[in-house]
């Protein structure tokens, strides 16, 4: 099996980076409904310190959501770990009284068979 040489795409060099002077310019010189503004949020309309409040509730109701989350996911926990508990407890508990009731079928009628006893 024979290697393909692969050809090396050159790319052209990368122009320079604007200077901030024309950042700037471009900035400024950008109508105010311009889409990024817009998606940013940066126009100075009236209506910006409300969106901040909610923005804010926002956050506090994300925040306390969260909180119940972890709170919630802890009780789980531990109810799974009682759960595991009861139910190990429980698993002891039909092993005791398989074995007591074979002693009471035993003592109760000692010629019978735990087969006859069935």
């Amino acid at each position: 099996m024979g290697s393909k040489a692969k050809k090396r795409v050159v790319l052209p060099t990368r122009p320079a980076p604007p200077a901030v002077e024309q950042i700037l310019e471009d900035v400024r010189g950008a109508p105010p409904d311009d889409p990024v503004f817009i998606a940013l949020g940066l126009d100075d309309s009236p209506g910006l310190s409300q969106r901040a409040e909610d923005t804010e509730a926002q956050r506090e109701q994300l925040y306390q959501q969260s909180r119940a989350y972890v709170a919630m996911n802890q009780r789980l926990q531990q109810a799974g770990d009682g759960l595991k508990q009861k139910c190990e407890d429980l698993w002891r508990a039909g092993e005791e009284l398989e074995r007591d009731v074979g002693q009471v079928k035993q003592v109760a009628l000692p010629g019978a068979t735990a087969a006859s006893l069935g």
